[in-house]
């Protein structure tokens, strides 16, 4: 009978550690967040958050949804460089960071409560 050399069970023992952590890491990425609906509801009713990556409101405004943040209607207003407007921004007239755009043409400026947000569309808070 041949001895396995320890130097596999080391490789071996990785690459379970490895797995376990991607399989950990999938699983928790792929649970609804408790936000989920209502921010669908934003964005089936039209509402549109316009932002730029650098802006720590904006940063404030994404960590209110959790998890549902990856579902918010969100409009990235800053070009890569963080220099300058998208041009969709530009033609929309967003002037500052965050600006929440309603179904209705209303827009609210800076950080918008949960609360706002769910008068201003109509959704419901869960």
């Amino acid at each position: 009978m041949q001895k396995i050399p320890q130097q596999l069970f080391w490789v071996i023992g990785v690459i379970v550690i490895v797995a376990g952590g991607i399989f950990t890491l999938w699983k928790i990425d792929t649970t609804p967040g408790p936000l989920d609906g209502f921010t669908q509801c934003l964005a089936d009713k039209d509402t549109v958050f316009y932002g730029a990556f650098w802006c720590t409101h904006c940063q404030n405004q994404k960590k209110l949804f959790g998890k549902s943040s990856k579902l918010l209607p969100y409009v990235e207003c800053s070009t890569p460089d963080g220099r300058g407007q998208t041009q969709e921004c530009i033609d929309k007239g967003i002037e500052g960071y965050p600006t929440w755009e309603f179904a209705d043409g209303s827009r609210e400026s800076g950080e918008v409560s949960l609360e706002r947000l769910s008068e201003k569309s109509g959704c419901l808070l869960p």
